[in-house]
């Protein structure tokens, strides 16, 4: 689950980025990019009043949780880039102070490779090149080596946990998303360190679990990383596949690595080939078997609404717009989106919102890449959406059920 202050980060990044630099009403849009700064310090304060030094804040109670027992400052490591990118200096200052003062990987916990890359290793490198200080790196680099072991395996995809102090791993049962989304900040680590090991191992991991698709190009939900068989064969675009298809995009356009646009051109043509999905509710992605094809179910979810973002990437706007008035019609069935819907029946199937913001980022990359105030005004319906239900008095909090909305 994702924290209260990282995904208000990304709303308020999103929203306030689109609206402060492209909106055709600048005054208006002032105002209402000083909202989105106002919310953020709101949860930053929280945070900082109840759960200062530890990974998060547990917006109810006013107490603090630490994910594995010892604090790895998630909070402070995954806010400090959008404190900088807001101009927030002196929260940016308290942040850096408390990092170097407190955080330190050497400690005997099993971690999850996929959570700790794209918090921790990814918000390390994002303030080094925000902040450049030097510390930053260091502290990126000492976890890379310590998260090395995880690729030990016998087809070189990764276990899910890996021991920071002793390098044991464990969980074989692997799945693409968390195969494949470390390529981006292993391969900046590279970059900046000058040691190819990181994006070599990153890259080995994606093109194993590629060559492994199904013969109509399709992957599945598990695959077992020690004996490269597949032991979930339901595709789709949701959780546990999701942001395998955008590092496969994002590699190449950040970094210009041509095998993994090859990757995705692949990859795309047996989407749209397989699941794509047009019917009386709109235009949607749905899921099938990997191997036959034959539609297994159709759902989405607020995890397979990040899809926009990354078809706007690639320059399939006309798709993009089309998916993301989708996105927004599951949002607007009860004010938030639950967490996932049977789009055949527009009826929901799980009721919960655990402050996820990729509709959020999808509707901004649609913005800035068409200039459609449409698309402002769902970041505005989406900001406005998470103050009037989500905020407590502390932060923000998930929602046990859209139907309710209690928090």
């Amino acid at each position: 689950m994702k924290k209260a202050v990282f995904l208000l980060v990304l709303v308020c990044l999103a929203v306030a980025c689109g609206q402060k630099k492209q909106a055709p009403a600048p005054d208006a849009n002032t105002v209402l990019a000083g909202k989105v700064k106002t919310e953020f310090l709101h949860a930053w304060q929280g945070y900082k009043q109840y759960a200062w030094s530890h990974d998060m804040l547990k917006p109810l109670s006013k107490t603090s949780h630490d994910w594995y027992g010892v604090s790895l400052l998630m909070t402070p490591v995954d806010a400090f880039d959008t404190m900088k990118l807001m101009g927030l200096e002196a929260e940016a200052r308290e942040a850096k102070e408390l990092i170097f003062e407190r955080l330190s990987f050497d400690n005997d916990i099993d971690v999850q490779l996929f959570e700790i890359n794209i918090r921790l290793l990814g918000g390390l490198l994002s303030a080094y090149q925000l902040d450049g200080d030097k510390r930053f790196l260091d502290l990126a680099a000492d976890l890379g080596r310590r998260l090395l072991p995880a690729f030990d395996s016998p087809t070189g995809m990764p276990y899910r946990i890996v021991n920071l102090r002793s390098g044991a791993t464990g969980d074989p049962h692997n799945n693409p998303a968390e195969i494949g989304t470390l390529l981006l900040e292993f391969g900046t680590l590279s970059r900046t360190t000058g040691d190819e090991i990181y994006y070599e191992k990153a890259k080995h991991a994606v093109q194993t679990l590629f060559n492994r698709r199904s013969s109509i190009g399709l992957v599945g939900t598990i695959i077992n990383i020690e004996t490269g068989e597949w032991e979930n064969t339901e595709s789709h675009l949701g959780g546990r596949i999701d942001s395998y298809y955008e590092y496969l995009l994002t590699s190449w356009l950040l970094f210009g690595y041509g095998e993994m646009k090859e990757m995705w051109d692949s990859s795309i043509t047996a989407i749209n080939a397989y699941l794509e999905d047009s019917v009386a509710s709109g235009y949607w992605y749905g899921r099938a078997d990997m191997t036959t094809a034959n539609r297994t179910r159709r759902y989405f979810g607020a995890l397979d609404a990040f899809f926009p973002a990354v078809l706007t990437l690639s320059g399939d706007t006309a798709r993009a717009r089309k998916l993301q008035e989708s996105c927004f019609k599951m949002w607007m069935l009860y004010g938030i989106e639950p967490e996932m819907i049977d789009y055949s029946v527009m009826e929901i199937v799980s009721e919960s919102y655990v402050l996820r913001p990729e509709t959020i980022e999808s509707a901004y990359y649609l913005y800035r890449s068409t200039r459609d105030p449409r698309f402002l005004e769902m970041g505005t319906e989406y900001f406005e959406s998470l103050v009037e239900h989500c905020r407590s008095g502390a932060a923000y909090a998930a929602l046990k059920s859209v139907k309710t909305m209690e928090q």
